[in-house]
């Protein structure tokens, strides 16, 4: 029933595209509105107007006149993706794939893209194209990876109903963050019975020629089957779906076109809800997915196959669930848990060993440069089951409240605790149990000095920080006689840092390369181990509507405990609010338009992968050994309860980012919506790992303090207070928060869609940013708490950042013909991505660095000037297409027949080059390193009922 005015609010309502209104009166026509659409968390306004007078019984069918709306209750920013949309347009087949559509998301070959302040680059092989700034949610629960944050499970794409993707103005309800937030939505099962089958294939042979000789032989298909519909009508109904997809891949080397191997993947995904309605005021929900997938070896050319490993991935998901409706009250409760499994397993199961060479100017033995396979002997030198589990349980509650004169209010409310558990078993392979890091023995006679000097290329494992603990773990040796009679030179009864700096690396003796022997890791002690982290949020809105204007106000509580694997405490982060609060304006009052704004924060908790670093206190023990005459000399031990790894601080604060957004939105027409949107985020309290020797000793001098530390009275000391202690603790490292750390954001995006109606759809976007900072780490214990050259302080380490991409441009179209034939595109197009120029060490992209020089009374060696984010690769576009014919069989049966073409000007573009200014010995500094897949046909066929 409606209100006095003819209003009505309907909520609780799952979202399709294909609701009917009918509205009945006495003296009035009845009225029927087909195809209305309903979206998940939105609030739009629609308005109809009846005519009187008509005689009784008469029926007014009005399909798709209406206008579009704006939502203008909500300053949230995203897209919504409905059946509709993805299965009309060119995309890969999985909600990762769908994040393309987005306005302002960057490509991303792995399905993790960066969207605005999202981190996008890692030094660990300078890589880009994976954020671990998203929160990924299926049916109102977080599926990311509490260890990589990256998303933690694979659906079938046809179960999906509605997938929508924030990208900012989030309310106090979602976790939010740096990057975006997907939202899945699935199917349930109805009164009637529906369900689809539908295969789709691949192979090398729809491929246009490789023009870069990185081509490989490939076959895959996927395939699926759906069905939905009642086991008791009106009460009770299922929906399932099963998915097999599989792919055999060719790799070749890049360049010559040789054959490496064959790696095969197999996906079966499963999906099954049930849907109970007893009553018109309950609901229960009950649903179970699982996606396992193994992986035989890797596709990327530049692994070889010594390095190649195999994965084992997936897991079982179950969720329940509890929602009940009374008049102005909806209350919901759930219970979820996910089971993850990534496992990776060494094809060549002999000793590792990474060769180092010195090929630049600055070497004092200078050789030629080795290639991949020269530097890489051996296995890839362990094999590691990993699952992370997630057990979570929470409830909501949503009040309307309308008043006479005040406007309406609706509340929301909600709890949730959750308990991430990471398993991990790491057994390091080979018959010494060992990973060796050698010198090349063509440099056989470097001294430790030039050794940690410049011009190095590959894994260096030591460098001026390890001198102090060689001298320690020479003193406290059982062959400590030994080694002073072997490095001390004026024989004094002592060893010195000149002493071990000067000692020369020569000896191949038991090497398993015939290289010379510098630096290993031998696993002392193997053993699986269990780390948690377990959080709670709880939050609390209102969203005010008075006429014209409504006001969203929320925050957002969040607290986090981490216990190690002997299930003590290891570190404690209390509840942190989040406040956030958006004002929109309808500025005419016919809910065309809208101008808001928004300010708010979202936090970063600290992922599972720290609760690791800071928590294995019952696994596996490494030893760290330099090679020393004769003898391999542990000089650090890593793992377990007599010297942790790392420790949390207890200063240390969770990362959060706090965005400022401003906004307009319109209707043009019945059809057409534009918006512009200005974005400004600021991250802070970046969290990284310290090496205390370096940064904290007490003891040094400004005068006397080696190349490299920072002494009390320097612009880079931090006295142990900083990190919440009065003393150095008892650990290799300390987690803490990054002094000075910070990145910058600002973009403007512009956006216009215009919904299917006279046979046609259309959407397009244009985003500008900017993007600074003097740090891209992200929760992964990276090198700037390591290497006082690489301080967030330092000169020269603010800059643009690493991976943005300035401009972007997207179109995407599709035209309905009235016989079946459907037409679209999709057009992208980027200002090339912004890289650093970098030297190789330790496996990282570091940026470049010149001679040591002193700095805020420090010597070290640091960032040249113009080395961050100041390269630009080159711009490129892709366009896609798809042609579709829909066959009916009947009024609900039809067939489809499709051929997706992308990169349908077969623009063979660079999308990756080469940021290390020494070059490698494929590709020199700035050379293309990856470039856009050649032109390539997808076909497929699906019947639906």
């Amino acid at each position: 029933m409606t209100e006095a005015d003819g209003s009505v609010r309907v909520a609780g309502l799952d979202p399709a595209t294909d609701y009917k209104i009918e509205v009945v009166a006495p003296g009035f026509s009845t009225f029927n509105a087909t195809d209305v659409s309903v979206v998940s968390g939105a609030n739009p306004s629609v308005t109809y107007s009846l005519a009187s007078g008509a005689g009784e019984g008469q029926r007014v069918v009005v399909t798709g006149s209406r206008v579009v709306q704006v939502d203008t209750t909500s300053a949230t920013v995203g897209t919504i993706l409905n059946l509709a949309t993805v299965e009309a347009l060119p995309t890969g087949r999985s909600y990762q794939s769908y994040l393309q559509l987005v306005p302002g998301v960057k490509p991303s070959a792995g399905g993790n893209p960066a969207s605005k302040s999202g981190v996008n680059y890692s030094d660990i092989g300078g890589a880009t194209g994976t954020s671990t700034d998203n929160v990924y949610i299926l049916d109102g629960v977080d599926v990311t990876d509490s260890n990589t944050g990256t998303f933690g499970s694979n659906i079938n794409s046809e179960i999906i109903q509605e997938q929508q993707i924030l990208t900012g103005g989030i309310p106090a309800e979602y976790a939010g963050g740096t990057g975006l937030v997907s939202k899945v939505i699935t199917k349930s099962g109805g009164n009637e019975f529906h369900g689809s089958a539908n295969y789709y294939f691949q192979n090398d042979k729809l491929v246009a020629k490789n023009k870069h000789n990185t081509a490989s032989a490939f076959s895959t298909y996927d395939s699926a089957v759906t069905l939905g519909g009642p086991i008791i009508k009106d009460q009770l109904w299922f929906f399932g779906s099963f998915q097999k997809k599989g792919r055999d891949t060719d790799v070749v080397q890049s360049g010559t076109g040789e054959f490496m191997r064959t790696v095969k993947r197999d996906d079966k995904l499963g999906f099954m809800k049930l849907t109970w309605q007893p009553t018109d005021a309950d609901r229960i929900t009950a649903s179970f997915f699982n996606d396992p997938t193994t992986i035989s070896g890797s596709t990327t050319p530049s692994t070889l196959n010594n390095r190649d490993r195999s994965t084992k991935q997936g897991g079982n998901n179950y969720k329940v669930e509890y929602s009940r409706d009374m008049e102005n009250l909806r209350l919901n409760a759930y219970a979820f848990r996910h089971e993850g499994e990534v496992s990776n397993f060494a094809a060549d199961q002999t000793t590792s060993n990474n060769v180092v060479y010195c090929a630049g100017t600055a070497c004092a033995i200078r050789i030629p440069a080795l290639s991949i396979a020269q530097s890489s002997l051996g296995g890839f030198g362990s094999d590691v089951i990993s699952t992370r589990n997630r057990d979570e349980i929470g409830g909501s509650g949503e009040y309307f409240l309308e008043t006479a004169s005040a406007g309406t209010h609706t509340f929301k409310a909600g709890f949730l605790k959750s308990e991430n558990e990471y398993f991990r078993d790491s057994r390091v392979s080979g018959p010494e149990k060992a990973t060796y890091t050698s010198i090349a023995a063509g440099n056989a006679g470097v001294t430790f000095a030039q050794f940690i000097g410049s011009g190095w290329t590959g894994s260096r494992q030591m460098g001026a920080v390890d001198i102090p603990r060689i001298i320690t773990a020479i003193n406290g040796s059982p062959d400590k006689a030994y080694f002073v009679n072997l490095l001390d030179s004026n024989k004094d009864g002592v060893v010195s840092d000149p002493e071990i700096r000067a000692y020369k690396f020569s000896s191949t003796t038991g090497n398993p390369g015939g290289q010379v022997n510098n630096y290993r890791s031998r696993e002392a002690q193997a053993a699986p181990y269990v780390v948690k982290a377990t959080g709670k949020a709880a939050y609390l809105q209102d969203t005010w509507t008075l006429k014209q204007l409504t006001v969203n106000a929320g925050v957002r509580a969040e607290e986090w405990v981490h216990r190690d694997s002997k299930g003590a405490e290891s570190a404690k982060f209390k509840w942190e609010l989040a406040p956030r609060l958006s004002v929109v304006y309808d500025p005419v009052g016919d809910g065309r338009s809208k101008v808001w704004g928004f300010l708010g924060r979202y936090y970063d908790p600290i992922r599972t992968n720290m609760s690791d670093f800071a928590g294995n206190l019952s696994g596996p023990v490494l030893e760290e050994q330099v090679f020393l005459g004769d003898k391999w000399l542990t000089f650090r031990t890593r793992g377990g309860d007599k010297t942790p790894d790392a420790v949390f601080s207890p200063s240390t604060k969770t990362p959060y980012t706090d965005e400022f957004m401003l906004g307009y939105a319109m209707n043009i027409g019945k059809d057409w919506t534009v918006s512009a949107t200005y974005t400004k985020r600021r991250t802070r309290d970046v969290l990284e790992d310290y090496d205390l020797t370096l940064y904290s000793d007490p003891s040094l001098t400004v005068a006397t303090a080696p190349e490299g530390y920072a002494a009390p009275g320097s612009a880079y000391y931090l006295p142990y207070s900083y990190f919440g202690y009065s003393s150095k603790p008892n650990s290799n490292y300390v987690l803490g928060t990054l002094a000075g750390g910070k990145r910058d954001y600002q973009g403007i995006e512009l956006s216009f869609s215009k919904a299917k109606r006279d046979n046609w759809m259309a959407g397009g976007s244009y985003t500008f940013n900017q993007a600074k900072g003097n740090t891209n780490s992200d929760s992964n214990a990276d090198f700037q708490g390591d290497w006082i050259a690489l301080d967030p302080r330092a000169p020269n380490a603010y800059g643009p950042q690493p991976g943005n991409i300035k401009h972007q441009a997207k179109a995407y179209g599709a035209y309905f013909f009235d016989n079946g034939l459907e037409l679209s595109g999709v057009f992208n197009w980027n200002s090339g991505i912004l890289y650093s120029r970098t030297a190789l060490n330790s496996g990282r992209n570091l940026p470049e660095m010149g001679d040591p020089y002193l700095n805020g009374g420090v010597v070290d060696t640091f960032i040249l000037p113009g080395a961050i984010g100041s390269q630009t690769a080159p711009s490129y576009y892709t366009l896609d297409i798809r042609a579709k014919y829909v066959y009916k069989l009947t009024a609900s049966q039809k067939i489809e027949f499709f051929v997706d073409v992308f990169n349908l000007l077969d623009k063979q573009s660079v999308n990756a080059v080469q940021s290390l200014v020494a070059g490698s010995a494929a590709f020199k500094f700035g050379e293309g390193t990856g470039w856009v897949e050649p032109r390539r046909l997808y076909l497929g066929a699906r019947y639906t009922f």
